[in-house]
């Protein structure tokens, strides 16, 4: 494909990337508004908050100070009335990374790859350069280099990396093909490839399906919080989509605590398997999904971790064949190390200052959960690459002959009519219920239909 068109694919896609996180973030604030205040509030702080969510989402913190005439209407103490908002809302993270990823891979299958990237990077950057300059808001202040920089490696990073992933599948007649050969012997690169991935494919969905069992198990907490709100249907509407949009947030927290260390909702607070240790919690209905107490027996969800291991050093091993020993420990410390820094980084986007006072510490701690589940999938990828698998060899077959759609053996390695001087090796003809020595049938071959 033409580089000049790979290249204005590539801008649309950003552009339209930032365009509908955007509009995901003005639509319920915008709802709210018609709907709720009648219209007849300023209006114009609709675009500045919707900008500063947006930014939220794309892993920017806010530095948040709070109007004196609010204070005294809501009764909050003045040493509360600073605080920095960073805990993000990992949908917009999510969505945007996910958009960047499949602009850079298209860009990589019609042979243009880094033009597809430096494209797509240029305009979600220029894209929130305007999202920076158009959102003056006095209530929650941010850094320009970091509204900048932050949102446009949060597209520009997976773009990246699914480009290079799609060249070193189908060749880009550059860099990686020059690579390839000297990195990709014997297969590692793609079985490591595959093994971390399906590793941090599994974590992640270890996570989401605890958060699913929570609201399964506990969904009459989450409605009795709902309740304690009493918001009207609107406020009940945008209440829910805020929390949607945290339900990736919360899915990391999960897989923290499946596998050990767990995470806090505020300071000197921790819920884990070993035990919970919770103050008061704000009232947010998704909240309702923590138990107050845990049985010792959720040590188990650690199986978890170490059950995704296994599959991903099953896939990679598949991917490897009947390699040495020295590639599959090759591809055991990828997914040890690389899984391991793979969730520190998904614990560290995932973590924050959720407001004030307590609420300044929110979310896994990166340092044990990267330990944690480094060395659960590192236990599950051994027992797959390490463990020995039987093989039949030809020689083997050759003592087998076709019947039918099966095969019988025409020769054991052993007999009653020899016992004292056949060997393990030795064979002696199978003619018992087949025919005789002679090859001459004394009774019909059973049907194998």
């Amino acid at each position: 494909m033409n580089r000049l068109l790979v290249t204005l694919l590539a801008a649309f896609d950003a552009l339209l990337a930032a365009a509908v996180g955007l509009a995901a973030a003005l639509a319920p604030l915008t709802l709210l508004w018609v709907v709720g205040f009648g219209g007849g509030a300023d209006g114009g702080a609709l675009w500045p908050s919707a900008a500063r969510l947006w930014q939220l989402g794309h892993l920017v913190p806010l530095h948040v100070t709070l109007p004196p005439d609010y204070l005294a209407m809501t009764g909050i103490p003045v040493d509360a009335a600073q605080f920095t908002l960073s805990l993000a809302p990992l949908a917009f993270t999510g969505f945007s990374a996910l958009a960047g990823a499949r602009s850079g891979a298209r860009a990589a299958r019609a042979g243009a790859g880094a033009f597809g990237v430096v494209s797509g990077a240029a305009v979600f950057a220029a894209a929130a350069v305007l999202v920076r300059l158009s959102s003056g808001n006095p209530v929650a202040a941010i850094f320009t280099w970091q509204a900048v920089l932050i949102p446009t490696l949060v597209f520009a990073v997976p773009s990246l990396a699914a480009a290079i992933v799609v060249a070193w599948r189908v060749g880009d007649d550059g860099l990686v093909d020059a690579l390839r050969p000297r990195v990709g012997r014997n297969g590692e690169a793609a079985a490591a490839a595959t093994g971390l991935g399906v590793a941090v494919a599994g974590i992640v969905g270890v996570g989401a399906l605890l958060v699913v069992s929570g609201l399964v198990v506990r969904g009459g907490e989450v409605i009795a919080l709902y309740e304690a709100a009493h918001v009207d249907l609107v406020g009940a509407v945008v209440f829910t989509l805020g929390q949607l949009a945290y339900l990736p947030t919360l899915a990391v927290w999960a897989m923290a605590f499946a596998a050990g260390p767990g995470f806090a909702i505020g300071l000197g607070t921790n819920v884990s398997p070993a035990g919970t240790s919770l103050g008061v919690l704000p009232g947010i209905p998704i909240l309702g999904i923590v138990p107050e107490m845990l049985s010792s027996w959720m040590l188990l969800t650690v199986l978890a971790i170490i059950a995704v291991g296994f599959l991903a050093g099953w896939a990679a091993r598949a991917r490897l064949g009947s390699a040495d020993t020295m590639p599959r420990l090759t591809v055991l410390a990828v997914v040890t190390v690389l899984g391991g820094a793979s969730a520190a980084l998904l614990s560290a986007i995932a973590s924050g200052s959720a407001g004030p006072g307590r609420l300044a510490l929110v979310g896994p701690d990166p340092g044990p959960v990267a330990l944690a589940v480094g060395l659960e999938l590192g236990v599950g990828a051994a027992i797959a690459l390490l463990t020995p698998a039987r093989h039949t060899t030809r020689t083997e077959w050759e003592a087998y002959e076709p019947v039918g759609r099966a095969f019988v053996p025409t020769r054991l390695p052993f007999d009653d009519d020899h016992p004292a001087t056949a060997d393990a090796g030795d064979t002696v003809p199978l003619d018992r219920g087949f025919g005789d020595a002679s090859g001459a049938e004394s009774t019909p071959r059973p049907s194998v239909d």
